[in-house]
C-alpha cells in the first residue's frame, strides 16, 4: 500500500532516470585520444548550453516541475573539479547573466528552438588553450509540442554562431569533443567540414536526459559509464534526401507516397550513399565481437525461430554493452520489400575485458509477413508470406551485419503464398495518388525506384456500421445496483449500465479539465463519476495525468522528470526502460492518479517533427518494445498506461486539421504496428487518439481505426479517449469536423471525450450533440451503452477503484488570517461577482461554503494551454486552466470552498501565462458545518 504523497517526488527515482540517461547517449565519434577524458586532461566547456542545459522539451511532454536540476558546467565541476577551465566558465557565466535564456515569454510553443550563442574572439579560446588540452562544445536545441522543427539555422541546422564557435575551437584544440544535448536528430554536415573534421575527435548526442542528465553526460565523458546508446534513426546527408520531405507539413493534406519505406527501410533499399550515421549505429570505449550467430525452427513453437549470438567485449581496458540487431531481407515477390527490416535486437549485460554472452532472440513468422492491400497475390486484405528465400542478418547497426544460416541453410525457405491472416479491409485512402517500390535491382545491390497506383477503398462504411449496431439495453431506472457491486461480482455490468438515464450516459461520456479540482491537483483531467447521480450510483473519479515523460501538475506541485522517449529508446533496453517505469507506476500511486498520458509512440516519419523527442524511433518494432516496457512497467507500479497519439501524428503545423493520406499497407506494416504491439503483447487497456484525420475520417471518430483494427482485430478491450479538446467528423461521410460532434465518437467506439470545462459534464457545457443525435436517429441507444460499458469496465482497473474510496466532493476549507485587516476588502454578499484585479481584496463575514466562479480568456489558438494558480492569502484555492479561446470569455466553475470569517487578499500564481482572469464571483450555498 502506498502513502498518498502528493507532490512528493518518489525516493530514489530521479537518482535511477540519471542512471538510465547514461546508457541512452550515443557515441557517434570517437578516436583514441579524445573520449574518455583521463585524470590528466584539463577542459575547456563551450557554448552557452553548459549553463542553459536543456532538460526537456516543451508542452505536454516535458512540463513536470522538478525540485532540482543540474547544469552541465556544474556536473562537469563536481566529477573533475579543478580539472574544469574555471576562468572561461566564469567568462561564460557573467555573459549568460547579461544575455539570459529566453523562453519566448513563457507562452504555450512560444520558446525558440535555440538560445543566442555567445561570440568567442580568438583570444578568449586561445587563453583557455594555455591551460586546457581539451574542449568540449556543448549545443542545445528544444522541442515542443504545437511547434514543428524548420531547415533553418537554430532549427534543424546549426547557427552561424555555432559554426563560428567550432571553428574557432578547432583551431586551436586538437582534441575538441561535442556534445549534443538536443530533442532530436539535426543536420550532421558539419561534422565533415575538412576544417572542423580533423579536429573535432568525438560526438556524443546526449539527447535531453532530465533533471540529472548532466550528470550522466559528466559519468560517460569521464569514463565512469561506457557509452552504449544506438540510434533510432538514420541520419542522412541532407533533409532533402528523407523520402518524406516533399510530403510533409502541409496544412491540409500529406501524401504518404513513401509508403512503407521509412527511414533506414528506405535509405538500405534505394540510396545507401545518403547516409552518414546509420540506423542502430552506436560507438563504445571497448570493443566487441558478435559471432556464432544461428538460427533455428523453435521446438516447443514452430510459428517461430530462435536466435543465437555470442557477444565477447574484446577490448583490453572498459567495460560495456553492446546491442545484437537482426536484420530479415525477405523476397521480393509481387509486393516489394525492404532490403533490410529489424525483426529483433537484445542487449547484453555490461561485460567486463575478456568475458562474453549468449544473447536468445525470438523472431515470428508473422514479424516475416507483409500486408497485402491489392491483392497482388491474390489474396487482399490479408498477412501474407509469399514464396521465396527469406535471409537474415546479424550485428551491431543496420550496416555492420553478417550472414545468419538457418538450420544450415541460407535462410527460411519458405515454398510457396502461405496465408498467415485474413482480416477485412479497413482505413484505405479515397484519394488517388502512388507509392514508392523497387523496380529494378542493379549490380551493386540498390533497387531502382518504381511507382504505382495506391488501392482505394472498396468497403461501404455506412453498412459495416450499420449491420453491426449493439443492442439497446432497456433503460429500467436506479435498481440500487453500485459499481462496486458488479467489482465484487455480486452484479452484473449490464444490469448496472440499464440503470443509467441518457442524461447520465451522455455525461459518463465527457471528461472535465484541466486541473479539475474533483482530483489531484493540477492534472489533465477527471473522468467517470463527473456527474452527482453517477457519484451516487457509486462511480469514482479516476484522474489523468501527462506524460509522457513524468507527471505533470499544473498548480506547480513537484514529481520526477524522466529522460525523453527518444533517449530511452536510444538505450535499446525494454529490460531497463520496464524497471523505469516501475517507480513511474508508484509515483502515480503516489498521487492517487490513475493513468499517466504516455507513451507516446508515433513514428518518426520525418526529421523535423517536433514531438519526435516523445516518440521512440522510426522503427515500428524499436517503438512497439519500448512501448510494451513502459505498458508493463506502469502496471506493476500501480498505474495503467495510455498509448498515444493514435495514429499518425507525424506533424505539428496544422496537427487538428492535416489529412494523413496513407496506405493500408503502410499503416497496418509502420504507422499502426507498434500500437499493435503494446495491445497484444502488453495488454494496453487506454489509448489516447489524434488530432488529425486519416484518410479523411478524424482520428476521434475513426470506426475502421478505433473498431475494426483496434477491437476486432487486434481484441482490445480497454478504454479510448479523445486527446484535448479533439473535433470529430461523420463516422460515415466524413466532412467537416468539430469540437461537438461527440456522436460520431461514440459511434467509432471512441469511447470518452477529453475534455470539458471543469463541472462542465453535467450540464453539457461544451454543447455537445450525444442527445440530440440520440433523439434524430443518427446515434443508438446501444451505440452510447456500448461505451459506457467500455468505461466502466476499464474502471474496474483502476486505482480509484481498487482503493475503495467513496466517491464524495471534497470541501477544503480556507482559512482566514486573523491578524489581517484589509481597508479596502470588498464585502461579501450571497452572490458577489468581483472584477479582477491584482489589489483585489474581500470580506467574509459569516462562515460558509461557496462556489467559486470566473470568468476568463486566453488570446491563444485553441490547442493552447494556459494556467494560474488562485490564492486566497497566499494559500492554494484552485488552479484556472484554459486552452486558447481567441480572446472570447468563458465562464468556468471552480470549486467549492469554505471560508471562515475574515479578510483575504486574493492573488495569481502563473503556471503557464497567456491567461487572463475578467471576474471572480462567489455564491454563497449555505452555511458550513460545524466541527
Amino acid at each position: 500500500m502506498h502513502q498518498h504523497l502528493v507532490g512528493k517526488p518518489l525516493e530514489g527515482f530521479a537518482e535511477f532516470a540519471m542512471a538510465v540517461a547514461a546508457q541512452g547517449a550515443v557515441l557517434l565519434k570517437n578516436s583514441p585520444q579524445a573520449l574518455p577524458l583521463d585524470e590528466s586532461d584539463t577542459v575547456a566547456i563551450f557554448g552557452r548550453t553548459q549553463i542553459n542545459y536543456y532538460r526537456s522539451g516543451t508542452g505536454s511532454g516535458g512540463a513536470v516541475n522538478v525540485m532540482s536540476s543540474c547544469n552541465l558546467l556544474d556536473a562537469m565541476r563536481a566529477r573533475c573539479g579543478t580539472r574544469v577551465n574555471e576562468g572561461l566558465a566564469q567568462h561564460y557565466a557573467q555573459w549568460v547573466s547579461a544575455h539570459p535564456f529566453d523562453n519566448g515569454g513563457g507562452g504555450w510553443a512560444q520558446e525558440p528552438w535555440f538560445q543566442q550563442e555567445m561570440p568567442l574572439s580568438d583570444e578568449v579560446v586561445r587563453k583557455a588553450r594555455l591551460t586546457s588540452n581539451k574542449a568540449v562544445v556543448v549545443i542545445g536545441r528544444t522541442a515542443g509540442e504545437d511547434k514543428d522543427n524548420a531547415d533553418v539555422p537554430g532549427g534543424y541546422r546549426l547557427t552561424q554562431q555555432e559554426l563560428d564557435m567550432l571553428g574557432a575551437v578547432c583551431l586551436h584544440f586538437n582534441h575538441v569533443i561535442v556534445v549534443l544535448n538536443v530533442s532530436s536528430i539535426i543536420d550532421m554536415s558539419w561534422a565533415n567540414a575538412p576544417q572542423l573534421r580533423p579536429h573535432i575527435g568525438a560526438i556524443l548526442y546526449a539527447w535531453h536526459g532530465g533533471p540529472n542528465g548532466s550528470k550522466a553526460v559528466a559519468s560517460l565523458l569521464c569514463g565512469d559509464i561506457t557509452p552504449s546508446g544506438k540510434l533510432t534513426d538514420t541520419i542522412a546527408c541532407s533533409l532533402d534526401d528523407y523520402p518524406s520531405t516533399p510530403c510533409w507539413g502541409d496544412s491540409a493534406q500529406n501524401i504518404y507516397q513513401e509508403d512503407i519505406y521509412v527511414g533506414y527501410r528506405y535509405f538500405e533499399t534505394f540510396r545507401p550513399q545518403r547516409v552518414l550515421y546509420p540506423f542502430g549505429f552506436g560507438l563504445s570505449y571497448t570493443s566487441f565481437a558478435i559471432h556464432s550467430l544461428s538460427m533455428k525452427r523453435d521446438t516447443d513453437n514452430p510459428l517461430c525461430f530462435q536466435i543465437t549470438a555470442r557477444v565477447d567485449n574484446v577490448g583490453a581496458k572498459y567495460a560495456g554493452s553492446e546491442v545484437v540487431q537482426i536484420y530479415l531481407e525477405a523476397p521480393q515477390g509481387q509486393l516489394g520489400k525492404p532490403s533490410r527490416v529489424l525483426v529483433a535486437f537484445a542487449k547484453s549485460r555490461v561485460l567486463q575485458p575478456g568475458e562474453h554472452e549468449t544473447l536468445t532472440m525470438t523472431v515470428s513468422l508473422e514479424q516475416l509477413a507483409s500486408w497485402d492491400d491489392s491483392g497482388a497475390t491474390e489474396n487482399p486484405n490479408c498477412w501474407v508470406l509469399e514464396a521465396g528465400l527469406y535471409r537474415f542478418w546479424g550485428g551491431n547497426s543496420v550496416r555492420h551485419l553478417q550472414p545468419i544460416t538457418v538450420e544450415g541453410e541460407a535462410g527460411y525457405t519458405q515454398p510457396m503464398l502461405r496465408i498467415l491472416s485474413c482480416h477485412e479491409e479497413a482505413l484505405a485512402p479515397t484519394v488517388p495518388f502512388s507509392r514508392l517500390r523497387p523496380g529494378k535491382r542493379l549490380q551493386s545491390g540498390v533497387w531502382l525506384e518504381e511507382w504505382e497506383e495506391v488501392p482505394r477503398r472498396k468497403t461501404s462504411l455506412r453498412d459495416r456500421i450499420v449491420a453491426r449496431l449493439p443492442a439497446a439495453l432497456e433503460v429500467v431506472g436506479d435498481k440500487g445496483i453500485k459499481l462496486e457491486d458488479v467489482a465484487q461480482g455480486s452484479a452484473a455490468m449490464n444490469d448496472f449500465i440499464a440503470q443509467l438515464s441518457i442524461e447520465e450516459l451522455a455525461c459518463l461520456v465527457r471528461g472535465e479539465g484541466m486541473c479539475s479540482h474533483k482530483v489531484t491537483p493540477g492534472v489533465a483531467s477527471a473522468f467517470g463519476g463527473t456527474g452527482d447521480s453517477l457519484l451516487e450510483k457509486g462511480i469514482p473519479l479516476a484522474a489523468t495525468a501527462d506524460g509522457p515523460s513524468g507527471i505533470r501538475m499544473d498548480n506547480g506541485a513537484y514529481a520526477t522528470l524522466m529522460p525523453s522517449g527518444t533517449l530511452l529508446a536510444s538505450t535499446w533496453d525494454p529490460v531497463l526502460v520496464e524497471r523505469l517505469y516501475v517507480m513511474e507506476g508508484k509515483e502515480l500511486q503516489q498521487n492517487q492518479i490513475d493513468l499517466l498520458l504516455g507513451p507516446g509512440m508515433n513514428i518518426h516519419r520525418h526529421p523535423l517533427n517536433g514531438r519526435n523527442f516523445e516518440y521512440f524511433s522510426e522503427d515500428p518494432l524499436v517503438t512497439g518494445t519500448m512501448a510494451v516496457a513502459m505498458v508493463n512497467g506502469i502496471r506493476s507500479g500501480g498505474g495503467i498506461a495510455t498509448l498515444k497519439h493514435f495514429a499518425c501524428n507525424n506533424q505539428e503545423h496544422a496537427r487538428a486539421q492535416a489529412d494523413s493520406v496513407v496506405s493500408a499497407r503502410a499503416l497496418r506494416e509502420i504507422y499502426l504496428k507498434g500500437f499493435e504491439y503494446a495491445v497484444k503483447q502488453g495488454g494496453a487497456l487506454a489509448i489516447m487518439t489524434a488530432y488529425n484525420p486519416i484518410n479523411g475520417h478524424w482520428s476521434a471518430s475513426n470506426y475502421c481505426l478505433n473498431t475494426t483494427i483496434l477491437r476486432d482485430d487486434w481484441g482490445f478491450r480497454g478504454i479510448v479517449m479523445t486527446d484535448w479538446w479533439a473535433k470529430m467528423n461523420d463516422a460515415i461521410n466524413g466532412g467537416m469536423a468539430t469540437v461537438n460532434n461527440t456522436a460520431a465518437m461514440i459511434r467509432a467506439q471512441n469511447d470518452l471525450y477529453m475534455v470539458v470545462n471543469n463541472n462542465g459534464a453535467e450540464i453539457n457545457s461544451g454543447d455537445d450533440n450525444t442527445v440530440a443525435a440520440l433523439a434524430d436517429g443518427t446515434l443508438t441507444l446501444g451505440e452510447l451503452q456500448r461505451c459506457a460499458h467500455n468505461i466502466l469496465s476499464f474502471m474496474l482497473h483502476t486505482q480509484v477503484v481498487k482503493r475503495g474510496d467513496k466517491p464524495q466532493v471534497n470541501v477544503p476549507t480556507i482559512a482566514a488570517d486573523r491578524t489581517l485587516f484589509i481597508a479596502e476588502a470588498i464585502k461579501i454578499a450571497a452572490e458577489s461577482r468581483l472584477r479582477f484585479s491584482d489589489t483585489l481584496a474581500i470580506y467574509i463575514e459569516d462562515d460558509g461554503v461557496f462556489d467559486l466562479l470566473v470568468s476568463v480568456n486566453s488570446a491563444a489558438m485553441p490547442l493552447a494551454q494556459t494556467a494560474t494558480n488562485l490564492l486566497f492569502n497566499g494559500k492554494f484555492v484552485a488552479t484556472v486552466q484554459t486552452r486558447g479561446t481567441l480572446g472570447q470569455r468563458v465562464t468556468q466553475k471552480l470549486c467549492r470552498v469554505r471560508l471562515e470569517p475574515g479578510y483575504y487578499r486574493v492573488e495569481t500564481e502563473v503556471i503557464n501565462p497567456g491567461l487572463n482572469i475578467d471576474w471572480l464571483e462567489l455564491r454563497n450555498v449555505g452555511a458550513s458545518v460545524s466541527r
